[in-house]
Formats: C-alpha cells, sequence, structure tokens
C-alpha cells in the first residue's frame, strides 16, 4: 500500500516544488508582480495539498468521516456496488478543504471500480451518476460491508487512490484523496444511523460520521 507522508499529500511536492522555482526566479529578475502571482499560487498549493494528523475515535460501533467538508445530504439511495438500498451521506469538499481520504471503518478492501466521467458541480444530484468516480467496497471487522464514493467535482480533474484491494485498513487511515472540489458519498450498513445532521462541518477520520444501533450492541 502507497503511504503518503504526514503533514502533505505527495501528490502535492512536484507542483509546490515547481511553484517555489518559478517564485525564486521572478524574484531574483526583479519580476515582483509575476513573482507575488507566484507566491500567492505556491501559497494556495501548500495549503491544499496539506495533510494534517487527526486523533481517531477508538470507540466500537463508530464510523468516522472519510472526508473533510460540509454535510450536504443524508437521504436513502442505491448502493451503487450491490444494488441495495441503503442511507446515503454526502460529504462535499470545496478547493479550502483538505482532500485526504480516510477509512470510515476498520476492515478489508473487497472491491475498487473506477468510472471515467464528467465534472459537474459536485454539490448536484447527477455528479452522483455521471461524474468522474471511484467507487470502494469494504468489510467491516464485524463482517459488515461498506461503500464509499469518492466523486470528482467541477474543478477536480483527478482521483488518485492510496490503496488497493485486498489492503487492510484501520478506522481514520488515508486510502486517497481527490484534487480540488469534489464529493465523497458514504452507504452505511442497515445496522448504522447517522450521528450527524445536513450543514454540519466534518473533519476525515475524526468526526463521528455514523454510529451503530445500540439494540445491536446490546
Amino acid at each position: 500500500m502507497n503511504k503518503p507522508g504526514i503533514g502533505l499529500a505527495p501528490e502535492g511536492v512536484p507542483i509546490i516544488g515547481l511553484l517555489t522555482v518559478v517564485s525564486l526566479c521572478f524574484a531574483i529578475l526583479d519580476w515582483w508582480p509575476a513573482a507575488l502571482v507566484a507566491l500567492v499560487a505556491l501559497w494556495f498549493s501548500v495549503h491544499f495539498f496539506r495533510d494534517p494528523e487527526r486523533v481517531v475515535p477508538q470507540e466500537k460501533g463508530l464510523a468516522v468521516s472519510p472526508a473533510d467538508g460540509r454535510i450536504i445530504r443524508i437521504e436513502k439511495r442505491t448502493d451503487p456496488m450491490n444494488g441495495e438500498e441503503r442511507l446515503c451521506i454526502s460529504i462535499f469538499m470545496n478547493i479550502f478543504s483538505v482532500h485526504v481520504n480516510r477509512a470510515p471503518v476498520s476492515g478489508t478492501v473487497i472491491g475498487i471500480r473506477y468510472l471515467p466521467g464528467k465534472f459537474f458541480n459536485a454539490a448536484w444530484d447527477k455528479a452522483s451518476t455521471d461524474n468522474e468516480q471511484c467507487l470502494w467496497q469494504m468489510r467491516d471487522e464485524e463482517g459488515a460491508t461498506w461503500t464509499f464514493v469518492q466523486i470528482a467535482g467541477l474543478i477536480a480533474r483527478r482521483i488518485v487512490p492510496h490503496a488497493e484491494q485486498g489492503d487492510v485498513l484501520r478506522r481514520g487511515q488515508r486510502f486517497g484523496m481527490i484534487r480540488f472540489g469534489s464529493r465523497v458519498d458514504v452507504y452505511l450498513p442497515s445496522d448504522y444511523t447517522a450521528a450527524i445532521r445536513i450543514g454540519e462541518n466534518v473533519f476525515a477520520g475524526q468526526s463521528v460520521l455514523a454510529k451503530k444501533s445500540a439494540s445491536e450492541e446490546a
């Protein structure tokens, strides 16, 4: 499994390095307006590709958010990996969000499917069917299956997976990222309920997204 470093996503290193060189060259040549533009682009790139460490909850029966962003949808939808009707939670990431994605639960990746597509606004309904996306299916430690979907957005142009089929992930462990504005949908097993509300802001690997029903834990 490809494990990114802490603090900065490796996908951003070439871009940040190039912008650093360009900024220095413009400054040496006394092209200050161009140097200022390059420095702003450098700041944005460092901010976008940041990959902070997170404190992952360790209690049983919890699922954490796979993405930073805002909850825009909590509703029943058809799971694209198995055709079942499940509760789906959608997290919208804007260009200022951390875009490294993390596993909501501990378990084994049992399926990955990449679908090329368009780049509509990730908040629109048709983004879940028409946009470029990567579908992940995971079996947790109790045998339940989870589906989470990385969906590219209006500005996003690349979904970058870090995990492969067969990998065993810990809750909160990085499994990939999406470059620029985008969305992640999570399809819950039937014995889990949403622990957040529409409009709430969540943080990948740290915010509790769903909880196992009390009757199931008893």
